[in-house]
């Protein structure tokens, strides 16, 4: 099978594009369509596209009820956007088909763990943070606020990472509970790059860039992503031309509307843009689509 080569050789957009044709197909073989929903779905995890993995997991579990590799990919993608309840689920609907699998038996002692919210004590803080470490978070900080950059920073679930998470706010990148578990990096020109994530609401998939250069822009990443219509786009109408991009301040419940043209940092900047787990996030919608009309209702839209 060609999506299964180019998946072992980890070309894996190109494994999504092969099995996806697959499925265009419309076999009859509800256990080979299952197979390839799970294939994708492998696939577009490794890409840290968990939103879509998670898609292909429902329907290759929908079509193959006691596919195993689909529930733990289903429970590995809800852990991944943090949804512990539903990795739980699916932990336990997979230990009902078999009990003694490892990675569900883990992964649903983990998720346990980690839906509790564990805040460590004051004393903790300061007991590890020494003054080197002191130093680094400094500078770190100082980055940010040389360029009017607002950082959220989420309390950690553990206590042994809550002082590996602030060492890491520093010349070597920035926390972030992302994709593929990149870091915000310092370039020799005093430049950050930042892990960004891509949202396309109403087909449910995401986009991941490890390394957005902070002085790149926006329309520069489009017409590479957009270079081939992606498998999902059956409509043939997400064209760098065609595409609005949006970020929303959840706080207000409104959305600003990004000018391609401008680069990352330009956004970063706006005095309404909060940093979330390291991740900048934009949302993107086909211009004047059904679906972001309906979207943007009962929101106030803003234009930078």
């Amino acid at each position: 099978n060609e999506g299964n080569e180019y998946f072992r050789e980890k070309d894996y957009g190109r494994a999504i594009v092969s099995y996806s044709e697959g499925l265009k197909k419309k076999c009859e073989d509800a256990e080979l369509s299952a197979v390839l929903h799970a294939n994708r779905g492998a696939a577009h995890f490794h890409l840290g596209n968990y939103r879509s993995a998670l898609n292909d997991a429902i329907q290759a579990k929908k079509l193959k009820p006691t596919h195993l590799k689909a529930i733990i990919r289903g429970a590995l993608c809800h852990m991944e956007l943090r949804n512990f309840s539903e990795a739980i689920a699916w932990c336990e609907e997979g230990l009902r088909i078999d009990s003694k699998e490892k990675k569900l038996v883990e992964m649903r002692a983990k998720a346990d763990k980690l839906k509790v919210n564990i805040t460590a004590p004051e004393p903790f803080w300061r007991s590890k943070l020494t003054s080197p470490l002191i130093s680094r978070v400094m500078m770190g900080i100082d980055l940010l606020c040389e360029r009017n950059i607002k950082l959220v920073l989420e309390p950690s679930n553990e206590e042994e990472e809550i002082s590996d998470g602030l060492a890491e706010i520093s010349l070597n990148g920035f926390h972030s509970d992302n994709a593929m578990g990149a870091k915000v990096h310092l370039d020799a020109d005093g430049n950050l790059s930042w892990p960004v994530l891509f949202l396309y609401p109403e087909h449910e998939q995401t986009d991941f860039i490890e390394a957005f250069h902070e002085n790149s822009r926006f329309i520069d990443h489009l017409m590479v992503m957009f270079a081939e219509l992606p498998p999902w786009d059956l409509e043939r109408k997400y064209l760098p031309s065609n595409l609005e991009l949006y970020f929303e301040d959840e706080e207000r419940a409104e959305m600003y509307e990004l000018n391609p043209e401008h680069t990352l940092l330009q956004v970063l900047q706006h005095q309404r843009y909060f940093v979330k787990a390291g991740t900048p996030t934009v949302l993107a919608f086909v211009k004047h689509s059904p679906f972001s009309k309906k979207y943007f209702t009962g929101k106030k839209v803003h234009q930078l």
